[in-house]
């Protein structure tokens, strides 16, 4: 166990995915995976109920560690605050203390032109993403406060970029990065540091994909300049564990590509 034992990160959008091979399957998991070899206790959240039991089975078995999974959903027309507040209360009642929030979780309708977008399909990432970042911060924040706790929340390339057919998941992950800024001048005062991570991983969704319409990810998905991608605990979730070290506590309201030097991009 690590330096992280005996505390509690809360990870959205955490539930078990995995890959063909078994190994981690979605950028979450391989956070919450990471987190877990370093001895903390998690608050999983989610849409898929069985993905987050999943994920308790098989983390507690193999880490020895606590996992509270909490079904959650941010979106359009639906209490969010009161959802939020449901997640963070369950994890002070079960835990005591909150010292790490990473706000991963994100839907959005990839593909479709601004012209062509709908409201409803703006919603769902700017509910699921930007929105559900800010009602997490704020209800973590008395807590954070008290551990001088860590931040880690999630951007893209999309909102670095301009990616063609992006433009609400660019525009939600933009104002995350906005979002992360202003907490990281806030919250300074109060010991919490506050970062941004724009992940490129290898996932169980992109396996899928290749498996199923090879043409189209040959065509669509660039391999970065390392020469292979992200490897979603080991390159993804192994950075968000640093985040939230001593070592890396001077550092607040940056923005970390990891996305093997494509990051570097113009």
């Amino acid at each position: 166990m690590g330096f992280l034992t005996g505390k509690t990160a809360i990870i959205t959008g955490g539930g078990r995915a995995v890959l063909s091979n078994g190994e981690c399957g979605s950028i979450g998991y391989g956070i919450a995976t990471a987190y877990a070899k370093e001895g903390a206790n998690l608050v999983l959240t989610g849409r898929n109920v069985q993905k987050l039991t999943d994920a308790k089975e098989e983390l507690e078995a193999k880490y020895g560690i606590k996992v509270l999974p909490v079904q959650a959903d941010v979106s359009a027309g639906s209490d969010n605050e009161a959802i939020v507040q449901n997640v963070v209360k369950q994890a002070i009642d079960t835990f005591g203390r909150i010292d790490v929030l990473i706000n991963n979780a994100q839907a959005s309708a990839s593909g479709v032109t601004i012209a062509d977008h709908t409201t409803e399909q703006f919603d769902l990432a700017v509910y699921s993403g930007l929105y559900a970042a800010f009602y997490y911060m704020k209800a973590c924040y008395p807590y954070l406060k008290e551990t001088k706790g860590s931040v880690v929340n999630f951007a893209s390339g999309a909102g670095l970029f301009g990616n063609f057919g992006q433009c609400a998941y660019a525009a939600a992950k933009e104002g995350i990065r906005g979002l992360t800024r202003v907490a990281a001048t806030e919250w300074g005062p109060d010991g919490i540091n506050v970062n941004v991570v724009c992940p490129l991983a290898w996932t169980a969704q992109l396996e899928k994909f290749e498996q199923a319409y090879p043409d189209a990810f040959k065509a669509n998905v660039k391999m970065p300049p390392m020469g292979h991608y992200g490897d979603v605990e080991k390159e993804i979730g192994r950075v968000c564990v640093q985040l939230a070290s001593p070592d890396f506590k001077y550092m607040s309201g940056e923005t970390l590509t990891l996305e093997g030097a494509m990051g570097q991009r113009p």
